[in-house]
């Protein structure tokens, strides 16, 4: 395995305390540690989220983004960082079952471990996983695109990488709710789409081979979304071709572009930022020495439905979600240091 590579950071910056505004050179060095498994939107937005955290809390956390999203190249790299004095993990889960192992040599050198973004298997060592229900929220989108079709039609059912636990509850979530509606089918589900480029190939071929077999499209990952959304802005300006209802998930530009022009229907916007904030601040607690009311749990960072018509106010919606659930650590989750 190749070593960590040096896209790291560590952030400290400036914030109030009791009243004293600390700069750079006053923020007391704090041993969290961020990792984000592998270059990917996702990342970057759960990045901009421990940042906020480390702005608003004063204190300086460690971020670093691996090679692989692979187990094996989390283990090298957290491992290593494990043995430099850093006692506290916000960690996104290679593999659900293998990365217990991990999470379990942490918890025995007596460092503590979050998981953000992805449950692992159960039972694990890992007190706390604040995340998406990313089941839930594929059925969510799953119900809207049925809603739009007026409850018959045939779906194209678009995943990303389908190595990752996510795709594979995603997969499940809309499976699920097509089976609740007799009028609706799945025609064909493409996948392992991990670049822009490949999802924009795999749905271009799929339209091109089989538009007049389908009604409407579901993407529960993030490049898939980008490029149908893209596709069928395009699709929709030819007056020959039939609406394709669709709804993806998340909030890049050319998504948000594309509901607002008409071109797709809508996204599910998920909390990535809360991601990254809610567990930099709860394991902020548990350096200071609070503990997990339970053995186990899981916090739902929560998901907004966006249309045309929120598409100027969800963000607003999302970030209450965040504020809420920190305000909630330490009356639900949390019991005070003793």
């Amino acid at each position: 395995m190749r070593n960590v590579i040096p896209i790291s950071c560590v952030v400290a910056i400036a914030a109030v305390i009791t009243g004293v505004k600390l700069t750079r050179h006053t923020v007391a060095r704090e041993p969290i540690v961020w990792y984000g498994n592998a270059v990917h939107p996702y990342i970057a937005e759960v990045r901009s989220g421990v940042e906020a955290f480390a702005r608003d809390a004063g204190i300086a956390i460690h971020c670093t983004v691996g090679q692989e999203w692979t187990q094996d190249n989390q283990n090298v790299n957290v491992e290593a960082l494990s043995t430099q004095g850093y006692r506290a993990f916000s960690l996104y889960p290679g593999d659900p079952a293998g990365a217990n192992g991990l999470f379990k040599l942490l918890r025995s050198r007596g460092q503590h471990v979050v998981v953000f973004g992805a449950e692992p298997s159960l039972p694990t060592p890992a007190p706390f996983t604040i995340a998406t229900d990313v089941k839930g929220a594929a059925m969510t989108a799953t119900e809207e695109l049925i809603r739009l079709l007026g409850g018959r039609g045939r779906i194209l059912n678009v995943l990303e990488a389908v190595t990752d636990v996510n795709t594979r509850k995603r997969d499940e979530g809309v499976r699920e709710v097509v089976a609740r509606h007799p009028g609706v089918e799945i025609v064909q589900t493409i996948s392992d789409m991990i670049q822009l480029g490949e999802a924009t190939t795999k749905i271009q071929s799929a339209l091109a081979a089989r538009a007049d077999e389908i009604d409407g499209l579901i993407a529960t990952g993030f490049n898939p979304t980008v490029a149908a959304a893209a596709i069928l802005t395009e699709w929709h300006k030819d007056p020959n071709h039939k609406r394709l209802r669709f709804v993806g998930i998340d909030t890049d530009a050319t998504v948000l572009q594309a509901i607002r022009a008409g071109g797709i229907d809508a996204t599910i916007a998920q909390n990535p930022f809360g991601h990254g904030y809610i567990s930099c601040a709860i394991l902020k607690l548990l350096n200071d020495g609070w503990t997990p009311r339970r053995e186990y749990q899981f916090i739902d960072a929560g998901i907004v439905v966006v249309t045309r018509t929120n598409l100027d106010t969800f963000p607003a919606d999302v970030r209450a979600v965040t504020q809420r659930l920190v305000a909630e650590l330490k009356t639900k989750y949390l019991n005070p240091p003793r």
